[in-house]
């Protein structure tokens, strides 16, 4: 055994070190998890709750889990909330979102039944771990840290690991039949139905001419001319003011184009 699986695997007893990593990390920790509930930007959000997931893989470390530690940072922190980081930016979030409520009241509710739960989850683990005598992590990590758990993992808890892994698929499957979305047969239009629309009385068949053509001048600002001499009102977009040549202007041109 190492000097530094000595240190961490100490029973009994908190250094020095310990505790100043403690008193740092632990206010840090909270701070971003109220954070993550108060902030109204979900990217902010998810930024706050990366704090709280290094701090708290930090304390592992401390805590004789070195394993565990390095795999709260590296995938949870350093993948699945960068996945989500990626994902919020992607499709893009305003800091000026508002939170509607749909449901009145739901904001209490939502708060009580927080309360509520973390009272329950408390006292269990209070209940749970009242009596405990801690002997150490000396027999756990006698062959390795790493070793330990994946002894422990395949043998012991082989059965909890495989339904974990069977709802974590299950909960991804679900995921994704819930954001997919396929369209009605009524809502599909097809090549045919699109053409008896566009023949239909009052529509344009035909292609928009482009700015300029027929017409005495190239700027996009001046409509098309029709076969009739008419402008084409669709030749221009909307946003711009149509611009008619004066008797002068058409002068001009053709005694250019001489």
């Amino acid at each position: 055994m190492t000097l530094a699986t000595e240190v961490l695997a100490a029973a009994g007893h908190v250094g020095t070190g310990e505790k100043v990593v403690f008193f740092i990390l632990a206010p840090l920790a909270v701070i971003g998890a109220l954070g993550m509930v108060i902030a109204r930007n979900a990217v902010h959000s998810a930024l706050w709750l990366v704090l709280t997931m290094l701090s708290i893989g930090v304390f592992f470390i401390v805590q004789a889990g070195p394993f565990i530690g390095m795999v709260q940072i590296i995938v949870y922190t350093g993948a699945i909330m960068m996945l989500f980081l990626f994902v919020l930016m992607l499709v893009g979030r305003d800091a000026t979102d508002s939170v509607i409520e749909t449901l009145r009241g739901q904001k209490v509710a939502a708060v009580i039944l927080g309360v509520g739960l973390a009272g329950l989850l408390g006292f269990g683990a209070w209940e749970a771990t009242r009596g405990i005598v801690p002997v150490g992590l000396d027999g756990a990590n006698a062959a390795g840290n790493v070793q330990g758990i994946a002894k422990l993992l395949f043998t012991k808890y082989v059965w909890v690991f495989e339904v974990t892994s069977a709802l974590l698929i299950t909960a991804a499957v679900g995921a994704m039949l819930l954001a997919h979305r396929e369209r009605a047969e009524g809502e599909k239009v097809g090549q045919v139905a699109m053409m008896k629309e566009r023949f239909r009385p009052g529509n344009y068949p035909g292609p928009k001419p482009g700015p300029g053509v027929f017409a005495n001048s190239t700027s996009v600002a001046t409509p098309a001319k029709l076969p009739d001499g008419s402008p084409a009102e669709r030749s221009i977009s909307p946003i711009l003011p149509t611009r008619e040549l004066t008797a002068a202007e058409i002068a001009n041109k053709h005694t250019e184009g001489k």
